[in-house]
């Protein structure tokens, strides 16, 4: 079964914050760190994976990442502090 994710990388605890979405989030936040990726997380270097949900398809996936990207950025720092409030970067417990 695939899984699906929404996440949040950001460049510095409380810096510039990416929303994205993916069905391999190790892999494509690999992609983010190696700046393969052409774009926003290349350009202002938005590299550490700081906050994910997993969603159950393609769809819902989606409709969270449209949703976060409409929030305000208070309501994005509230949710990472929530559960990462040392803005860990998740990506190395992920990867292993």
């Amino acid at each position: 079964m695939t899984q699906y994710y929404v996440y949040i990388l950001a460049s510095r605890r409380n810096g510039t914050l990416y929303v994205g979405t993916t069905n391999d989030l190790i892999r494509r936040v690999w992609e983010h760190k190696n700046d393969l990726v052409e774009g926003f997380t290349k350009k202002y270097g938005v590299h550490c994976l700081v906050w994910y949900e997993a969603a159950e398809t393609p769809t819902a996936a989606i409709v969270r990442e449209k949703q976060l990207k409409k929030w305000k950025r208070a309501w994005k720092l509230q949710l990472i502090e929530e559960e990462n409030p040392t803005w860990s970067d998740l990506y190395d417990g992920l990867a292993g």
